[in-house]
């Protein structure tokens, strides 16, 4: 694997193929050797080399025709470096194996149970992509979702837009619709067709950052009324509770979003499940008729 980085040797630095020749040519203790696993001519090996040991400022191997060692200086370099060359490489690797690989967890966040059923359908779909994966479904409040996914407490959550953050990116529109107002059964609005989104004017709004199944019971109880998804109608269903359409209020449109700059291979296979799920076979999160 090659390692596209440099190391810090005393004020100065030694370059890749540098240590690449070095500690090959420490390993194997032959120019032809040496030049056949890197893919190089010889005449190269031996110019990189030479090159390092200037700037070292000593010999780091001794040559003979017929004989190459290490010298003392060559053989602290070749102890030093190569632990230090190993890690980065294991760090390269590691980087690429979690930015490609399609093992390990997913983290997803959720905001209600319509949410948390359409979630476990798109976990079906992307377990036959990436059976070595475990999906975690987590619960958020609507109000942190956002923040558990900048801050990389989860990979990925299934919210609604707009999302007016630059480090956070989406997928395509899963679901869309309509919003509701819900409002206690006795409330006015109750008897009517549907509400203008004015008439929210006219009475006082539960605003509760809590739990997604908290705010109808405060609106049941007659503490106010909730713009919600129409999903609500049937996964929130209660006595207490009447959902009247705002007829001019724009659809909700649900999405997956991610930090921008963890698009992982992981990520990818679960927004293409999600979009191979919803496009496929329909969802969850329709509105009822």
């Amino acid at each position: 694997m090659i390692v596209n980085s440099d190391l810090t040797m005393g004020e100065g630095v030694i370059e890749r193929h540098e240590a690449e020749a070095f500690l090959t040519l420490a390993e194997e203790l032959h120019f032809g050797r040496t030049a056949a696993k890197l893919h190089v001519s010889t005449a190269r090996v031996s110019q990189t080399i030479r090159k390092l040991e200037r700037r070292v400022g000593v010999p780091l191997f001794n040559r003979t025709s017929r004989h190459v060692s290490l010298t003392t200086v060559g053989q602290q370099l070749h102890n030093e470096l190569r632990p230090a060359w190993d890690g980065l490489r294991a760090a390269v690797q590691r980087a690429i194996e979690t930015g490609r690989g399609l093992s390990g967890a997913l983290h997803v966040a959720f905001v209600s149970a319509a949410a948390a059923q359409l979630l476990a359908g798109v976990t079906q779909v992307f377990r036959e992509q990436a059976p070595d994966c475990e999906v975690r479904i987590r619960e958020a409040q609507a109000d942190q979702i956002l923040r558990r996914i900048r801050s990389g407490e989860v990979d990925l959550g299934l919210t609604t837009l707009p999302v007016d953050d630059p480090d956070l990116t989406h997928g395509s529109v899963l679901v869309r619709e309509a919003q509701m107002l819900a409002v206690p059964a006795d409330h006015p609005f109750a008897r009517r067709g549907s509400v203008l989104s004015a008439d929210l004017t006219r009475v006082p709004l539960v605003r509760l950052p809590g739990h997604t199944e908290i705010a109808p019971r405060q609106a049941g109880a007659g503490q106010g009324a909730l713009p919600v998804g129409a999903h609500a109608r049937r996964y929130y269903a209660r006595p207490d509770i009447a959902y009247v359409p705002i007829s001019d209020a724009p659809a909700l449109e649900w999405v997956l979003v991610w930090p921008a700059d963890r698009h992982t291979a992981r990520v990818r296979a679960f927004v293409e499940a999600a979009d191979t799920l919803i496009h496929g076979h329909g969802t969850t999160l329709q509105p009822p008729r």
